[in-house]
């Protein structure tokens, strides 16, 4: 149970670091379109305040929403046992994707800029799936060192 609460928690950082970074470089990408200067210093600093100001709303969310799409994931993976890394990874990518819609759908706004765009939208679901991969991963590498392999 451990190790699944291990992968559980790295797969929910991995997605929400990764999510928070694509969307602050969504954000800066725009301001730099808009003529101003971007250093990589200001890159670095936006992208830190970002993860530590995100860390208290959006990582909570991720957490639930891999939570639920994991669940799901692992219960189809038992009828499709090959498709398993596909299944966690779509999942992962579904599940924050449907963060933002319910967000949008329900209160009517948009809980982070970026996601205001297609493009952005589908980077929060990158970012899911990437979580989905690396639980799948994590697991897989557990249940195998608990078989002896």
């Amino acid at each position: 149970m451990i190790k699944i609460i291990t992968a559980f928690v790295a797969a929910t950082l991995a997605a929400f670091l990764a999510g928070s970074m694509l969307a602050t470089q969504f954000i800066l990408a725009n301001v730099s379109a808009m003529g101003m200067e971007v250093t990589a210093g200001v890159r670095l600093q936006s992208t830190l305040h970002d993860i530590a100001g995100l860390s208290t709303s959006y990582l909570p969310m991720v957490s639930i929403a891999l939570l639920i799409a994991f669940l799901v994931a692992g219960l189809l993976a038992k009828r499709f046992p090959t498709r398993r890394l596909f299944l966690f990874m779509l999942a992962g990518a579904v599940g924050l994707i449907v963060i933002h819609l319910l967000m949008k759908a329900l209160l009517g706004l948009s809980g982070i800029a970026a996601t205001r765009t297609t493009l952005g939208l589908l980077s929060q679901g990158l970012a899911g799936a990437l979580g989905g991969y690396l639980y799948y991963r994590l697991r897989r590498r557990s249940i195998e060192a608990a078989q002896g392999r």
